[in-house]
């Protein structure tokens, strides 16, 4: 998915709470060149808009400064809340022109019904939810796909296991497990009792 976004020019020496009276939130734009940096400015309502439709180091988006003349892809990389207010107080972009790879963070969904749930009563446990990946700034995937069907009871999935579209790796430990089967609470319950009930004396019972 690619958004697209207009932006202004942040005027020198305007202060960030009063341009947030006035119905504006601070932003910045990184990497357009080299380590130099634009001040911007974009209404709240825009603002508040694209942080509900863009994920942050994973969405395209097509960044306008009509007063620079300058346009290119960005990834939102930055957005942060007031701590005690709640509401947006600065965004800041990254531009992804001329990058070979960049390294974004995806949603893992999973999907299918696992044989360890709909067979064996045992329960899905997914443990990781997002995935950190390289990839081109052209070929973000919007979430990754992981096929949980053929999982039966006490199963794990490592990163390692995971198929990735082409040209996306993932970074990290590739022995982190990405969900597994877990015996439901009754299942579990059951099988604790039956052990005890199979189990082997202890000294006080068998007489020693």
């Amino acid at each position: 998915m690619e958004l697209k976004l207009e932006c202004q020019q942040r005027e020198p020496g305007s202060k960030p709470r009063a341009l947030r009276r006035s119905g504006l939130i601070p932003a910045n734009l990184y990497g357009h060149n080299g380590t130099e940096s634009i001040a911007l400015t974009l209404s709240a309502k825009t603002a508040e808009t694209l942080v509900k439709q863009a994920s942050v180091n994973n969405t395209l988006i097509q960044l306008n400064i009509p007063e620079l003349r300058w346009r290119g892809n960005t990834l939102l990389r930055e957005v942060q809340i007031h701590p005690a207010k709640g509401w947006l107080y600065h965004l800041s972009f990254f531009a992804v022109a001329g990058q070979d790879s960049l390294d974004v963070e995806v949603s893992i969904q999973f999907v299918g019904d696992a044989v360890g749930v709909k067979l064996e009563d045992g329960v899905l446990d997914p443990v990781l939810t997002q995935l950190q990946v390289r990839c081109a700034p052209d070929n973000i995937p919007e979430v990754i796909e992981v096929d949980v069907s053929q999982m039966h009871l006490k199963d794990i999935l490592y990163v390692s296991q995971l198929v990735l579209p082409e040209g996306v790796t993932a970074l990290g430990e590739p022995d982190r497990t990405v969900v597994t089967v877990i015996a439901s609470q009754v299942n579990a319950a059951a099988e604790a009792e039956a052990e005890e009930q199979t189990g082997t004396p202890t000294e006080s019972e068998s007489g020693s």
